[in-house]
């Protein structure tokens, strides 16, 4: 359910908006008319200050576990310069790039209109974003003024839509809309979504987890199963509050905003695949071999080196060797060197960048075993072959170009129990959440390479066998964890 909260008479707003508004004291005095499990709130109060009826209007959505913009912290921030100035110099950065991009920056005052991250003035677009993001509320107006270091904000002061001109309420309510995803003509009622989920998602990352057809396809199994899905980007983070759930489908890694996505959402409360204790384990190879070593999963002679270890390394293991750093993914960061000589130069080049990698006897095989697993059940099994005359199911060429081998996917029932058991064996010491074991099958028996964070699901490959049923069990399972998170 969506609610605009208004002293504007429906009237005021396209119908298709109008059917959406109520007087903000009707959402106060009568909490029955408001009982949906999801309820997504837009305050468009005039008297948001400090016990105002707007204020007391964000303050119980907040109580009532409503999706609310603005927040309490918002309004009480935007209340008062000495609480929002903190957020200034970031905006100025923002600002002062703008402007080195203008063929003709403009070097008098200006007054920018801000709706829902958006701005009539063209030259002000990132800067309009970049507000939003940091406050996330309807309706701002921001005073840029000259400065002995060129222009600089002011104020930021937060409006109402009954303070727009005629032509500005048009340009705001076609940003409402677009905000609420309302179209401009009536439709038919629906039902409103059960719970809202986001899908963090690069489309123009070269090895995502996901390609766009399998985002897609999520997308429209969560339609029919009365789900919100919505495909975020790395600039949404502040607006994690607005869902009940995150579902991470970018590499992760320790270093970059995927990680920070999974704590923020995990303290705010959403139910998350990847959570940030599985991409912590998940992203360490040097972890994953102690934690396979000490409950006794098979897997390839490993030694974790140092520079002090590196001469003893090719006794141990025999040549080929294969070098690992401690968080590559996708084939990447992992060598394979053939002589002594071959690994002290590159175990010295890794070694620059860690003070630990991993060395490990080289299992030469056909194929690799991949069992994805999800909630310690089995989600679907695959062999990925190696493309021709590699020794890995992904190549790199030296010109940046990828080269990935054949698969085959396999129903869960007709799979080798052994590898299956084993994949969901390994999968269970990190955690609960979605898993994709490697496994090598050499000289009649399985050892684990690694167990990765977030696996491949892709249309056509791992959903192969299950098809929209894959799907459907993966968001069942985000239903669930949102669920119980809320007893």
């Amino acid at each position: 359910m969506q609610a605009v909260l208004s002293e504007l008479p429906p009237s005021a707003y396209p119908e298709s908006l109008g059917q959406l508004v109520w007087l903000p004291r009707i959402y106060i005095t009568r909490p029955e008319n408001f009982r949906a499990r999801s309820v997504r709130v837009v305050n468009l109060s005039r008297d948001c200050v400090y016990l105002g009826t707007g204020y007391y209007a964000s303050l119980l959505a907040e109580a009532r576990g409503h999706k609310v913009i603005p927040s309490v912290q918002t309004i009480l921030d935007l209340g008062r310069k000495s609480l929002y100035r903190f957020a200034l110099p970031e905006l100025d950065a923002v600002l002062a790039k703008e402007l080195e991009g203008l063929p003709e920056p403009p070097t008098e005052s200006v007054r920018l209109l801000v709706a829902f991250g958006t701005t009539e003035d063209a030259r002000f677009r990132n800067l309009a974003r970049a507000l939003f993001d940091r406050f996330r509320h309807p309706l701002l107006a921001l005073s840029i003024r000259p400065s002995r270091n060129g222009l600089r904000i002011r104020t930021v002061q937060p409006l109402s839509p009954a303070e727009l001109a005629p032509e500005q309420a048009l340009w705001f309510n076609t940003s409402l809309a677009r905000y609420l995803k309302v179209p401009w003509r009536a439709r038919p009622a629906q039902p409103p979504p059960r719970y809202s989920i986001a899908v963090l998602y690069d489309p123009f990352e070269k090895l995502a987890p996901s390609k766009p057809a399998a985002i897609e396809k999520l997308t429209r199994i969560g339609a029919q199963m009365g789900l919100e899905i919505e495909q975020i980007g790395r600039q949404d983070f502040l607006r994690l509050g607005e869902f009940d759930a995150l579902f991470i489908r970018e590499t992760t890694a320790l270093t970059n905003h995927t990680y920070r996505f999974a704590r923020k959402a995990e303290r705010e409360g959403l139910a998350v695949i990847d959570d940030p204790s599985s991409i912590v384990r998940c992203t360490n190879k040097v972890y994953l071999a102690e934690l396979l070593a000490a409950h006794g999963l098979p897997t390839p002679k490993t030694v974790v080196l140092d520079r002090r270890h590196l001469k003893a390394v090719g006794s141990q293991l025999g040549f080929p060797i294969v070098l690992k750093v401690p968080d590559g993914s996708f084939s990447r960061g992992v060598y394979k060197v053939q002589d002594e000589a071959e690994l002290q130069a590159r175990a010295s080049e890794l070694l620059d960048d860690s003070d630990l990698i991993l060395a490990q006897e080289f299992v030469p095989t056909q194929f690799d075993w991949r069992v994805g697993v999800l909630n310690r059940e089995p989600l679907y099994v695959c062999q990925y072959f190696m493309p021709k005359k590699h020794w890995q199911i992904v190549k790199h060429e030296a010109d940046g170009r990828i080269e990935e081998g054949t698969f085959k996917t396999h129903a869960i029932e007709q799979a080798p129990r052994e590898v299956t058991e084993l994949g969901c064996r390994a999968a269970a010491l990190i955690g609960d959440g979605l898993y994709g074991v490697d496994i090598k099958q050499a000289n009649g028996g399985l050892v684990v390479i690694e167990i990765n964070d977030n696996p491949n699901l892709d249309v056509g490959v791992e959903d192969a066998v299950l098809k929209d049923e894959l799907y459907r069990r993966l968001l069942t399972d985000l239903v669930r964890r949102i669920e119980a998170r809320r007893k």
